[in-house]
């Protein structure tokens, strides 16, 4: 299946209080929490360009499979990490985060962060 296409949010698990371990600051935690956040995902062979739109903040990563980049985390900080690919999964790891993005279905895309044991999980369907 392609990631390709637009997916709005339709839930969330665990937003405030994985975000604020995080350090996202409490003020964008609020901004955050009720906006149903777009993802727009580009995938050209192995190259994969992702945007996400919360509002009026936009966060735009490019990555190939398999070659380390730099990629922005939620709370701005630019990292470089290694994106990998196992069939409907992409993984990779930013500051001891595991950011997993996984298309369960044709229409159906579930992003799960992890850290510390502690997850925080969206689901957005295909537009």
């Amino acid at each position: 299946m392609s990631f390709s296409g637009k997916y709005q949010m339709e839930s969330h698990d665990n937003f405030e209080s994985f975000m604020e371990a995080v350090g996202l600051p409490d003020e964008l935690i609020q901004e955050g929490k009720d906006i149903k956040s777009i993802s727009e995902i580009e995938e050209t062979g192995d190259h994969f360009k992702v945007t996400v739109t919360t509002g009026t903040k936009i966060l735009t990563n490019s990555f190939t499979i398999g070659q380390e980049t730099e990629l922005e985390s939620p709370t701005g900080e630019k990292v470089n990490s290694v994106v990998m690919r196992e069939g409907n999964k992409l993984t990779a790891i930013l500051n001891g985060i595991e950011y997993v993005t996984e298309l369960t279905d044709a229409n159906t895309l579930v992003n799960t962060m992890t850290l510390s044991g502690m997850s925080y999980k969206r689901t957005s369907k295909r537009m």
